[in-house]
């Protein structure tokens, strides 16, 4: 029983790992073409969704990354004219952000990307089939962020 698990969890987090690498080598080669870095990608995605903005701690909740990180990819971001801060009451942390145009472009961009990449990586897969996938893999992130916060019960 223990190996047949110590197995499953060796496939399981060798296959995680895998997967995220190649997204994160996907997002680099292809926000490469716009000379971006790949972290802006998810961000621009989820920001597409928001026209009339949407705060850093929302963005980070949705991208389930850490606001360190989260801070210094926007702040490259509105370097690069891809995004702004509407400012609310001179609270910086609280303000809204809102893709430029610039970052409109780019976004449109992201978004048609990852349709083809998701749409790419899912050949052969059934709706049905993907579907358990799916709830399959956000229960265990669900119960792995559990254990994240409380610890193992043994």
């Amino acid at each position: 029983m223990q190996d047949g698990m110590i197995e499953r969890f060796e496939g399981f987090t060798s296959g995680i790992n895998g997967i995220y690498r190649y997204i994160l080598k996907i997002e680099r080669e292809e926000m490469e073409k716009y000379g971006y870095r790949g972290s802006y990608a998810l961000y621009l995605a989820i920001m597409s969704h928001f026209p009339e903005g949407i705060t850093a701690t929302r963005l980070g909740e949705l991208s389930d990354r850490d606001k360190a990180g989260i801070s210094r990819t926007l702040a490259e971001m509105e370097e690069n004219g891809l995004v702004e801060r509407q400012t609310n009451k001179n609270n910086f942390y609280r303000a809204k952000l809102v893709l430029t145009p610039k970052g409109k472009e780019v976004a449109d961009f992201v978004r048609e990307k990852a349709i083809s990449a998701v749409s790419e990586a899912g050949a052969g897969i059934s709706d049905e089939d993907r579907r358990v996938f799916y709830d399959c893999l956000f229960t265990i992130a669900s119960n792995l962020r559990k254990i994240s916060n409380h610890g193992l019960r043994k």
